[in-house]
């Protein structure tokens, strides 16, 4: 779907990243990865943060043992990791721009989810802490029964909640790992970020700088308008 196609659409409910698209967690998680690669007397490898960016902390837990040559330490890196940004994002909690404005704004008109790999306390608390938790019907994390993004799980299961078939739900996202977790879900997307080139721009149906990007309010403003 184009731009200009999607602006022709409206949704039916919106499911949001946290990390990185609601709260600027993604400087936390960054420093959490280096203190915890510190910590166990580890170098992080080149272009380590990239790689990382949107995935389960188990999962970067794995990733960080098997790319420093460590498979064993898997479970310890994870835990300290998650540990270690907890106290980070605790002591501050920033949203990002445009964020809160354009969760209350189409919270007015629309069902509203949150779509998460991090634990479900973390979340409500950022969201909380934020003053936007209350926006939410519903938080969907992974967990037992929900596998992590880039798995559809998340999504798919935060459009039901919503009451809505993907299809008519919109998820916004910062990462090409909740994208793709989205679009195998059936969600339409737009991507947070400067628009990538080459064949990751299909990643998104719409590509926006941020939340308080001026076209993506007048598109929201337009479903509290119908």
């Amino acid at each position: 779907m184009t731009a200009r196609n999607i602006f022709l659409w409206s949704p039916s409910a919106i499911v949001f990243d946290c990390d990185g698209t609601l709260m600027d967690t993604e400087q936390h998680w960054q420093e959490a990865r280096n203190i915890t690669f510190r910590l166990f007397g580890l170098k992080p490898p080149t272009g380590f943060a990239d790689r990382a960016k949107g995935v389960h902390y188990i999962e970067c837990g794995a990733l960080m043992a098997e790319e420093t040559g460590k498979p064993n330490l898997g479970d310890d890196l994870a835990a300290t990791l998650l540990t270690t940004f907890t106290a980070l994002v605790d002591q501050n909690p920033v949203t990002m721009p445009g964020a809160a404005a354009l969760v209350r704004l189409t919270a007015r008109h629309l069902p509203l989810a949150v779509a998460s790999n991090c634990p479900r306390e973390m979340v409500e608390s950022c969201l909380h802490r934020a003053g936007l938790l209350s926006s939410f019907s519903h938080v969907v994390v992974a967990g037992e029964d929900v596998r992590p993004k880039p798995e559809p799980d998340v999504y798919r299961v935060a459009a039901r909640l919503c009451g809505v078939p993907p299809e008519e739900a919109l998820a916004v996202e910062d990462s090409f790992t909740g994208m793709e977790s989205a679009r195998r879900a059936g969600l339409r997307v737009i991507g947070i970020g400067p628009h990538p080139k080459g064949p990751e721009a299909k990643h998104a149906d719409l590509w926006v700088p941020s939340l308080a990007d001026h076209e993506l309010v007048r598109w929201a403003g337009s479903w509290i308008d119908a």
